[in-house]
């Protein structure tokens, strides 16, 4: 009985000794890329206490230069909220292209391969690139943002396109409407709310990377930062952390109740 027990459940449980083999080469490659990253438990506890001391030397945090610090959070502000209506209305109508089920193979891959050129590279890596082409400031970061932004929402905005029922739209073409009818009439109501969600999630996600361009000469805080980090300054670096960390929550409050409003 035992015997045959234990047959049951060797054939039940059989050992995938591929599964094994490909875990014990994820360990050996860990600890390969943890050797040669130089990743020490002395080194480890170097960065601890080098970290305690830099942690220390930014309280408490200088508010004193707060006209300085409003300009570059507007900035931001302002940036992240331009590049999102681009990114909305660029993305919007390229979402319609490339979607499967509204468009054919010619006009859908063209499409989609644009929003895969548009999330390819990082934000900061694009704002590079728009910094040497049209100069340091906030245009360049608008630009990088708003490519991040199409990317991003091309590729949500035709998922959500690609699973709306098709009843609809035939029953709307049935009446011999246009195509932008069908998109009003039949598309539009399916996915609103969540084009909707969409928007606020990145423009939420825009409001961070607004502070992170400027690092590079693309506008809004993240100059006046790097700024402040060249001089040492840490207790003004402080106060900026803090007031980047309050916009993003204040953002993330705002878009909430935003999207309450719309999904009412």
């Amino acid at each position: 009985m035992a015997a045959r027990t234990g047959s049951i459940r060797g054939a039940a449980f059989p050992a995938h000794w591929a599964a094994r083999a490909a875990w014990v080469l994820f360990a050996l490659y860990l600890a390969y890329a943890a050797s040669r990253l130089e990743l020490t438990p002395a080194r480890f506890a170097a960065g601890l206490e080098h970290g305690a001391r830099f942690v220390s030397r930014l309280f408490p945090p200088d508010f004193h230069r707060w006209e300085l610090l409003v300009k570059g959070m507007v900035e931001s502000l302002q940036i992240a909220v331009v590049a999102s209506a681009l990114g909305v209305l660029i993305a919007t109508p390229l979402a319609l292209l490339g979607a499967r089920n509204l468009m054919p193979a010619w006009a859908t891959w063209p499409a989609r391969a644009l929003m895969v050129l548009c999330r390819t590279f990082h934000p900061v890596i694009v704002a590079i690139l728009f910094v040497k082409a049209v100069g340091f400031g906030a245009l360049a970061g608008i630009l990088a943002l708003t490519l991040a932004s199409v990317g991003f929402l091309g590729k949500l905005m035709t998922e959500a396109i690609e699973e709306i029922s098709l009843r609809q739209v035939e029953a709307v073409r049935a009446t011999g409407a246009p195509f932008m009818s069908v998109v009003m009439y039949a598309v539009a109501p399916q996915v609103f709310s969540r084009f909707v969600g969409f928007v606020s999630y990145e423009t939420d996600a825009n409001l961070r990377n607004s502070t992170m361009v400027g690092i590079v000469g693309a506008g809004g805080i993240g100059g006046t930062l790097f700024a402040a980090f060249q001089r040492f300054d840490y207790d003004f670096v402080c106060a900026i952390v803090i007031t980047i960390i309050a916009l993003i929550m204040a953002g993330e409050v705002l878009t909430v109740r935003i999207k309450k409003v719309f999904r009412a």
